[in-house]
């Protein structure tokens, strides 16, 4: 019996080919991040037993309890996992397209543009348009950082190792105009702002929050995964795919674009959170190989882990106080980048 089970659409138009053992460890995944869910949503100021938690959750808990995990944790555990998918997904077709294990929105530069078009929206709309316009100006930003990344990377192709260099430069000097914003603004602003900067989920709720981001996700994570078999077919290389039959440069632009949009729409809500888009496609491969119709579940999911337990650990681990969960992320995303720079020294 075969180990793969191919998914087609009526003219294969559309085509997946899925592992069993991917599926496995799919599940494995899915029910470790619903006991993180669960545990997270129980801790804080106030511990709830997960046994409490899940009485509340259908509808026969104590009024008391109901209120803590309604209202005020089980957005920001939903939020933490919707964001944490999109830019693991972001991060993941970004990696296969780019071919270069580097690749990440915030390595290249794509985090700090949608960061700011968000701050230029705090800035100018702030107070007086809805906030679920938000994610609009965020994906605008990160469009015209990924434009302008491709055009001064180009020279007769784009080079991985020139376009994460560029990246990382273009990176930083976006990051200072959005501080110079900062810093010039009101103060209100100014702190509300800086907290977005840093990534973090801290205060959502489930209509400003959940409910802005959720059709995003809905839309675009079904979307992406649909393009597996042009990713597959991309990362064999521009000539090979070429004469396999493949638009690359056609389907290069719609897996951007979807990698773009997934990741200024995550933050858009929970701001400049970092390294989820680079550490969870490298887990992913690890555990169930490259082909992108099993990476992108199993990276969807692990990054929700990551965000889950670093907003738990900014939550619990320095009471009274709740640090933004992007300061934990980077802390361990960032010697990860360094691990990833080393290993890949003579590849470029």
């Amino acid at each position: 019996m075969s180990k793969y089970k191919p998914l087609r659409s009526e003219g294969a138009k559309f085509s997946v080919l899925i592992e069993k053992k991917a599926v496995w460890i799919s599940f494995i995944l899915f029910i470790i991040c619903l006991a993180v869910m669960i545990v997270s949503t129980g801790s804080g100021s106030q511990f709830i037993s997960p046994i409490d938690v899940i009485k509340v959750l259908v509808g026969k808990g104590e009024p008391t309890y109901e209120i803590i995990i309604m209202k005020l944790r089980l957005p920001r555990i939903v939020i933490a996992v919707l964001v944490g998918a999109s830019l693991a997904v972001a991060g993941a077709v970004l990696q296969s397209i780019i071919r270069n294990p580097l690749a990440s929105p915030d390595v290249v530069g794509i985090t700090e543009g949608a960061s700011l078009g968000a701050v230029l929206f705090i800035f100018m709309f702030g107070g007086t348009v809805s906030i679920h316009w938000m994610p609009l100006t965020s994906i605008a930003g990160a469009f015209l950082v990924t434009g302008l990344l491709y055009v001064l990377s180009w020279k007769k192709g784009v080079d991985p190792l020139r376009l994460v260099l560029i990246g990382i430069g273009l990176s930083a000097a976006i990051k200072s105009i959005s501080y110079m914003l900062i810093i010039s603004g009101p103060l209100q602003l100014a702190q509300r702002s800086l907290t977005f900067m840093t990534g973090s989920i801290y205060g959502t709720s489930w209509d400003k929050d959940v409910l802005t981001l959720l059709p995003w996700v809905a839309i675009l994570l079904p979307l992406t995964w649909l393009q597996s078999r042009n990713v597959n077919i991309q990362a064999l290389g521009d000539e090979v795919a070429s004469s396999a039959g493949a638009h690359v440069q056609r389907h290069r632009i719609v897996l951007l674009a979807l990698s773009v949009a997934l990741a200024g729409a995550a933050i858009a809500i929970a701001g400049a959170i970092g390294f989820i888009g680079l550490m969870a496609p490298h887990m992913a491969r690890k555990l169930v190989g490259s082909s992108f119709g099993n990476v992108l579940p199993v990276s969807a999911l692990l990054g929700a882990i990551i965000l889950l337990l670093a907003d738990l650990a900014a939550r619990t681990a320095f009471l009274p106080n709740d640090i933004p969960a992007g300061v934990l992320t980077a802390a361990i995303g960032a010697p990860f980048f360094m691990y990833l720079l080393y290993r890949n020294r003579n590849r470029f």
